[in-house]
């Protein structure tokens, strides 16, 4: 018998509506939101066949901590599906919110992405893309959703964020990110902050902050935070990173050859736990 005090059951008494989509926008699937959130959409990334080639991750030292979220991305899918190219690029700005960036500005043409360093060191332009990015991942400050002079500043810019993404063909995607070590209780309150900003602006949540919390629960021996217990471990970006390559590419991380020198049993624990995040928060 579920208990309805317990944020897991909560999380499974919320079935939500079908997506009304955004021209240019490809089909997605409904799926289950959090907590407290209400009855809404939020939304299943790919069709089949239809991957991200290119991506933007848009935020701050969360997403560049350990050498950048968007190389550990690329990493996990080099190993899981060597032959699907992909692109990305990272705009971090250190202890930034939403609010910080200019996100208008990094679309324009032959600026961000117009060329690449390959792992060879060598420059290699990039040919014009329409999209520049196919998916913009963004994430606002550690306490800014939930912060009480902050979160009306996270509603706003998420919402206006995910409209000049769109204008520009790509499909906004905002990152839950994860409670501090020593304040167990901002699990729920980001969750259901994230929730609603996919909610309100059909947009995909990658549920990252709901797998540290289950790491923490289920392997509370593995070292997910830095010292000032806030920023990720090298564990945490690549728990993280797992989320996102499941997210994004709907493929399992369980079984990926790539640990980023975290030892097999870690980076197994890790990876089940990203696939089992999102197949519940997604219901794939």
């Amino acid at each position: 018998m579920s208990d309805p005090r317990r944020p897991a059951d909560c999380l499974r008494r919320l079935i939500l509506a079908a997506a009304i989509l955004t021209a240019g926008v490809a089909p997605l699937s409904a799926q289950v939101g959090t907590p407290a959130a209400p009855q809404a959409t939020v939304l299943r990334m790919t069709e089949a066949g239809t991957p991200p080639a290119s991506v933007i991750y848009i935020g701050n030292s969360f997403f560049y901590y350990n050498n950048g979220i968007s190389n550990l991305v690329a990493q996990m899918l080099t190993a899981g599906a060597p032959k699907q190219a992909l692109r990305s690029t990272l705009v971090g700005i250190g202890g930034s919110g939403l609010d910080w960036h200019d996100v208008e500005s990094y679309f324009r043409p032959n600026a961000i992405g117009r060329y690449s360093i390959g792992s060879d060191n060598i420059v290699s332009f990039n040919p014009p893309a329409n999209p520049l990015f196919d998916v913009a991942v963004m994430v606002d400050c550690s306490q800014c959703p939930v912060h009480p002079d902050l979160k009306d500043i996270f509603i706003k810019y998420a919402k206006r964020h995910a409209e000049t993404v769109r204008q520009h063909g790509a499909r906004p995607v905002f990152f839950m990110s994860w409670a501090y070590a020593d304040k167990p209780e901002m699990t729920d309150q980001l969750a259901e902050a994230y929730t609603r900003a996919g909610n309100d602006n059909d947009a995909l949540v990658i549920p990252a902050g709901l797998a540290f919390s289950r790491v923490v629960k289920q392997h509370p021996t593995i070292q997910l935070y830095a010292a000032d217990k806030r920023h990720p471990s090298l564990a945490g970006s690549y728990l993280a990173a797992a989320v996102i390559y499941m997210t994004l590419f709907d493929r399992d991380p369980v079984g990926l050859s790539y640990t980023a020198g975290l030892d097999p049993e870690t980076a197994g624990a890790l990876q089940a736990a990203a696939r089992d995040t999102v197949h519940d928060y997604l219901r794939h």
